[in-house]
């Protein structure tokens, strides 16, 4: 597809397909954070070990962006055949759909596969014309709908001025919250105590004693301390909770072997061990200057134990190691006690049938004034002090 005489794009059936330098020039341009999840050895992992490819529902169809022979920009795009694994939920959309005699799959997906984590998704190098990359990213977006005769294009936790340039291509916009925290300078955890009111300050020291009570040590992996029996043990407690929680867990072990052997730096491993055994993990990524909490297990399960692995420890990591944020993933009030608070998710939705559009259109609008308003009261219920 040419969208000028020295601008081509086209999609590709793998990331293997781009330069891993040209996709990290755009993933991560001069003066930006680094995210981890848009590094191409995670998508490479992703794919190279069968856990994003066209078995699981997630075909690849990158787009990339050339002007001359030169990459300019990429969006991590997939062909999809269900709505699983991307926690921006549209299940309903596609029922409404199928009842009216439509076929809502297969659809694209502008995404990292698995990750609900907001990010950057039409990638652009620093050095060329930001917006007008992105317009050449969007008109690909569009022009490969038409072409595939697919029902839709979803771009999930993108950034706010991709939701609004998105939005004036006719993008639907849609909003949802998780739970972050926010490092004020802390110089310790008991400074952050410090910051909470005096019941949740209690709760969390009590949470954290009556955690380790069992004679567990809490240990902090990463780099080369990552060994693949360490891994071996994480795995094994993310298939007991994900077959627990999903059916059938996401990721494979595979994965992580790929991810120790190119990433390892980037991943802190909250491990818990009692009686010289590993008996519970968590997998936190590191960026700049976030840490992102991803997925836990356990093989025993003692009070308090997840907050501890999941919540505390990352506070207690950020801290130390001069992190902005803690990212602990999707979903959870509970996390709201233990000072990770409201923050707001944008996803951008192109919908081809215009019935099945102006429907959810008008969901859409209702759905964003519900979740500012729930935003505003877990805020103000939150566990700070009100002079914090």
């Amino acid at each position: 597809m040419t969208i000028s005489p020295d601008i081509t794009i086209e999609a590709v059936a793998s990331v293997s397909q781009i330069a891993a330098d040209d996709w990290n020039a755009c993933a991560h341009p001069p003066g930006t954070p680094y995210n981890p999840f848009l590094a191409h050895a995670f998508f490479a992992a992703l794919e190279e070990s069968g856990s994003a490819t066209a078995r699981t529902g997630w075909l690849p169809r990158h787009l990339v962006v050339r002007r001359g022979e030169r990459v300019v920009g990429v969006a991590p795009c997939y062909l999809k055949s269900h709505s699983q694994g991307e926690y921006v939920f549209d299940h309903g959309w596609a029922e409404a759909f199928a009842h009216a005699g439509g076929s809502y799959y297969p659809k694209l997906q502008v995404a990292v596969p698995f990750t609900p984590v907001t990010g950057p998704r039409l990638l652009v190098r620093g050095d060329v014309d930001q917006a007008q990359t992105r317009e050449a990213l969007i008109a690909g977006l569009i022009a490969l709908c038409k072409q595939l005769d697919v029902s839709s294009v979803h771009v999930t936790f993108a950034l706010r001025e991709e939701w609004e340039q998105l939005a004036a291509h006719g993008f639907l916009q849609r909003t949802d919250q998780q739970y972050h925290w926010a490092n004020q300078d802390y110089g310790s955890f008991e400074d952050f105590l410090g910051s909470l009111a005096s019941r949740h300050r209690k709760a969390i020291r009590r949470e954290r004693r009556e955690a380790v009570a069992s004679s567990i040590e809490i240990h902090a992996l990463s780099g080369a301390a990552i060994t693949e029996d360490a891994w071996d043990a994480f795995y094994a407690f993310y298939m007991e909770t994900g077959s627990r929680k999903w059916g059938r867990p996401y990721l494979n072990r595979a994965f992580y072997s790929l991810i120790g052997e190119t990433m390892a730096d980037d991943v802190v491993l909250i491990m818990a061990k009692r009686e010289g055994r590993w008996i519970a993990g968590a997998i936190n990524f590191k960026g700049s200057d976030t840490l992102y909490g991803r997925h836990w297990g356990a093989i025993e399960h003692h009070p308090f134990l997840h907050f501890e692995i999941c919540y505390y420890q990352a506070i207690d990591y950020a801290i130390r190691h001069g992190l902005k944020s803690v990212e602990a993933g999707a979903q959870g009030e509970h996390k709201i006690a233990r000072g990770y608070l409201p923050q707001t998710t944008r996803s951008a939705h192109y919908i081809v049938n215009p019935s099945l559009r102006r429907a959810v259109r008008d969901y859409l609008a209702r759905e964003r004034d519900y979740v500012e308003a729930v935003g505003r009261e877990l805020t103000e219920a939150g566990p700070f002090r009100k002079s914090s």
